[in-house]
């Protein structure tokens, strides 16, 4: 999300509008979603809190659990957000800038609560919303991230983000065999065997581009992928 609205790019870049976050969001929860995570995304880059008002009227509108992101530097933002309907909080940039908040989180409102999205690019993670390059290695950073109290990885790849052409399995096998909490795989989703093949080696795949357009598919996508034999949940 970016400025109030729902937006989607191409590995980070070309953002468009695709909606209105309140609208999309109860769409999806309706249609069966397990749950939905909203990220503003340009929240770091200008250097502002995520848009409270907006997360108040999006969480009225759910049935499903809640992440948010975007902005977070401290404890207290991460308040404000649950306060406003977030049942999860997710931190990327500051929690490279300061490891420790992951801990601080995880004491306020423990573990289960505490997301560390993690953007990365041949193998490395990128910070800032993926334009800023760190030392960090992808793998090595998930383990940290959990051993100091995270609950769930959201690994972005930027290589496939937007691209419609799959998930980057290679990178969410190798996170997901180093960790043992949960790793949700995002980006590049296009179809439902896409969607299958992230859920053999993690334990939850985010899609963006593939329904902002047609909310409608997620109905559809939940049946195609239990007749691969895929286990889903029924819809809320």
């Amino acid at each position: 999300m970016a400025a109030g609205r729902v937006v989607k790019g191409v590995k980070f870049q070309g953002l468009r509008d695709v909606g209105d976050p309140v609208e999309l969001g109860a769409a999806y929860s309706d249609r069966g979603a397990d749950e939905l995570v909203f990220l503003d995304v340009k929240a770091t880059l200008e250097e502002r809190d995520t848009l409270v008002g907006v997360v108040r009227r999006v969480a009225e509108q759910l049935a499903i659990p809640f992440t948010v992101g975007g902005g977070i530097r401290s404890v207290d933002d991460a308040d404000t957000l649950v306060s406003a309907g977030a049942d999860k909080v997710s931190i990327n940039s500051a929690a490279l800038a300061s490891p420790s908040l992951i801990t601080d989180l995880a004491e306020r409102f423990g573990s289960q609560a505490v997301v560390v999205a993690i953007d990365t690019e041949g193998g490395r993670v990128k910070t800032r919303a993926g334009t800023t390059e760190t030392p960090r290695e992808t793998v090595e950073w998930a383990h940290e991230a959990e051993e100091r109290g995270a609950g769930e990885i959201l690994l972005t790849s930027i290589d496939a983000d937007g691209t419609r052409e799959g998930y980057d399995l290679e990178i969410t096998a190798a996170v997901a065999q180093a960790v043992s909490i949960p790793v949700i795989a995002s980006g590049g989703a296009g179809s439902a065997a896409h969607v299958a093949d992230a859920l053999r080696v993690a334990q939850a795949a985010l899609l963006a581009s593939i329904l902002h357009e047609d909310p409608e598919r997620l109905t559809s996508l939940r049946g195609e992928l239990r007749a691969m034999g895929v286990p889903i949940r029924d819809a809320a």
